[in-house]
């Protein structure tokens, strides 16, 4: 799964076999960060508000980070003494707290202000085509992309994804903090959690799904389409 390559040193610490009377301890586990905006709260605005951009990413976005981190040092103690059910109990706390921080980085990662000229499609000629070779337009494509977002009950994700062997792109919906699956490349996210929104949209996501468009980076979409996996991820493994 995406865990196993993003948590590498978790489970190369977990490999070692910790059981009591092993010299490693939890210590030896790296710790997760918070990564920087690439633009101030602001410069979103106003498809998305300072108020909201700056509680997303310093309060719910921390809060991931900060939750992962205790996970899996809880998980690396109960490993180092042998307790594979206290070690067991932690793993949904590290896909939850996980998956939030995976996709809250790649979040921040493909929006850019709405003047930038990454925010404009002409910055992702290849992807555009591919866009309009899978769905005939690129407002086609949009208004698919817009029908599956508005359509996800609680809270979730909607992402354009690279499909692994066939390269073909693919829109997929993904409930609460699930990650992108194994082998997908992820394109374009766009978080559809109340946390999200609410505060400037109240209960009109549509409207909040309408602007989100005014303010995504293709420029980081191209790169992602054209890249690997790896190069999608590049920036994540760069927040330990």
């Amino acid at each position: 799964m995406l865990f196993e390559s993003l948590l590498e040193p978790f489970l190369a610490f977990a490999q070692l076999g910790n059981l009591p009377g092993n010299t490693a301890n939890a210590s030896a586990l790296a710790t997760y960060v918070l990564p920087e905006l690439p633009y101030a709260y602001d410069a979103l605005e106003p498809s998305i508000s300072k108020q909201i951009m700056e509680l997303h990413h310093t309060k719910h976005h921390q809060a991931y980070v900060t939750n992962l981190n205790k996970a899996l040092e809880a998980s690396a103690v109960a490993l180092s003494q042998g307790s594979i059910a206290d070690f067991a109990a932690q793993l949904s706390a590290i896909r939850f707290n996980g998956g939030g921080h995976i996709n809250h980085a790649l979040f921040w990662q493909n929006l850019s202000p709405a003047s930038s000229p990454e925010a404009s499609p002409d910055a992702a000629p290849s992807l555009q085509a591919a866009i309009a070779s899978a769905w005939g337009s690129f407002d086609e494509f949009r208004s698919a992309f817009t029908a599956e977002l508005l359509g996800i009950q609680g809270s979730g994700w909607g992402w354009l994804v690279k499909e692994k062997g066939t390269g073909s792109l693919r829109i997929v919906t993904l409930a609460n903090q699930e990650a992108v699956v194994v082998g997908d490349t992820p394109i374009l996210g766009v978080d559809m959690w109340e946390h999200a929104y609410y505060l400037q949209y109240l209960n009109g996501k549509a409207a909040y799904v309408e602007n989100i468009w005014n303010i995504v980076n293709w420029k980081t979409s191209e790169e992602r389409f054209l890249g690997g996996r790896d190069d999608a991820f590049a920036s994540l493994r760069a927040t330990m």
